[in-house]
């Protein structure tokens, strides 16, 4: 009987058996890394609803799927059963509907939005008793129903639950632009503790619509460059603006790599290492000193068994944000010391967008094909270097190299921090 496989630190090895990805790009891992590595854009002008007013007219929206203007939940679970249905199919784990394990997923915030208002105000306008108590009566059997169960958080994660025949409770969460990664840090905490032998981790975010583009607007958030569309998101570089909205989802099926071995599945990478932490400086803002990010970076380092002179590659958080990209910058810095003008870095959302929920489970995915292909994505529209981050920004075309430990960083609103470590081999 051979020994289990354990890290340095006693506990079990997390391998990753499946991936699947929809983002505007595409359909699948193929036409996704195929584009990516080619440094094709996949933001365009809106059409899906009018932006006249607007001083953000573009996105990276997945309109290959059928999706209302006013309706990010639907979109959201769709895009997140296609990548889950390639993610799974590909671990070939279970019987079909019939997954050993459960569902972390980060999923948008939900809330009704301007159409369904304004039905409601126009329904209490005509006499209908609309009062709270009134709409959760009737909510499960009234004329509301569909909106009930369409704008309550949970109701994507428990369908996609349904889809696959998860374990247990489905975990819903949302901790802003670093939901996607703290999915994957739930699913390997519960397989580290013993308390699952595989988990479905996911990130899914359809939300682009115009109250989303107008309340990113109003914080400043948003790039205005939109002539051309896909020449809008520019991480690390001196005339950035600003982010673009992106729509999005990834899904990655995580195990324990004695349980994988046992069935004799194809291993496609291991989660080493999760670093987090928060930060209470602002709603919004991150600590202009840095030191969350930094904790969370290193956190990810040690937790993996590395140091920082293992890091081959940085797939940046990278939003394009003047600050985001300056405070990244910052805790690179601090953490990889001089290394940092040597680490190779790249921002997949300069061409995908930002896909908030998503983002991390989205460049997770990314991380690991880096890793498979030995082929790292560019930072398209990298053009002006800001001289004030001294970073090795892929520019503009892939860059060939043998990576064999990728930090991973996703960095949220309100002072969510999470960052990842993957590796193709156990340690």
């Amino acid at each position: 009987m051979t020994s289990p496989h354990r890290d340095r630190a006693g506990r079990p090895l997390v391998a990753v058996t499946g991936l699947g990805i929809v983002t505007s790009l595409g359909e699948g891992k193929e036409d996704n890394w195929a584009a990516l590595t080619a440094g094709h854009s996949g933001v365009k002008r809106l059409s899906r609803f009018p932006v006249a007013g607007l001083k953000t007219t573009i996105a990276a929206t997945v309109d290959f799927i059928k999706a209302e203007p006013f309706c990010a939940p639907a979109l959201s679970q769709e895009m997140a059963m296609r990548a889950g249905v390639e993610a799974v199919g590909q671990a070939g784990i279970g019987a079909p509907g019939d997954f050993p394990g459960p569902l972390f997923i980060a999923v948008p915030p939900v809330e009704m939005e301007w159409p369904h208002r304004r039905a409601l105000a126009e329904a209490g306008a005509n006499g209908e008793d609309v009062t709270y108590a009134t709409l959760l009566a009737g909510a499960r059997t009234g004329k509301f129903r569909e909106w009930y169960e369409l704008f309550l958080f949970g109701t994507v994660a428990e369908n996609v639950a349904r889809r696959f025949g998860t374990k247990g409770s489905p975990i819903s969460l949302s901790t802003a632009c670093s939901s996607g990664a703290t999915s994957i840090q739930l699913g390997v905490e519960a397989i580290r503790r013993g308390e699952a032998q595989a988990a479905l981790c996911m990130g899914t975010d359809g939300s682009v619509h115009p109250e989303s583009l107008i309340r990113f607007s109003l914080l400043s958030a948003l790039s205005t460059q939109n002539d051309p569309p896909e020449g809008a998101s520019k991480p690390f570089s001196k005339n950035r603006d600003g982010f673009v909205m992106g729509e999005g989802a990834a899904a990655v099926v995580l195990e324990d790599y004695d349980h994988a071995l046992a069935r004799g599945a194809r291993i496609l990478g291991f989660v080493l290492g999760c670093g987090e932490k928060g930060d209470n400086f602002h709603r919004t803002r991150s600590s202009p000193d840095g030191a969350p990010a930094i904790a969370a970076i290193e956190g990810a380092i040690h937790d993996a068994g590395l140091s920082p002179d293992d890091i081959d590659y940085v797939n940046a958080h990278g939003t394009s944000t003047p600050e985001n990209d300056k405070m990244e910058a910052l805790g690179l810095a601090s953490v990889l010391g001089e290394r940092m003008k040597s680490v190779p870095i790249s921002s997949n959302k300069s061409m995908v967008g930002h896909t908030l929920t998503a983002a991390g489970a989205v460049e997770a995915v990314a991380s690991l094909m880096t890793i498979a292909t030995g082929r790292i994505p560019p930072t398209i529209n990298y053009n002006v270097p800001d001289p004030a981050i001294e970073l090795d920004v892929v520019p503009n075309v892939a860059r060939d190299a043998n990576v064999r430990y990728v930090l991973s960083n996703s960095f949220g609103f309100g002072g969510q921090n999470t960052c990842l470590v993957f590796s193709g081999e156990p340690g």
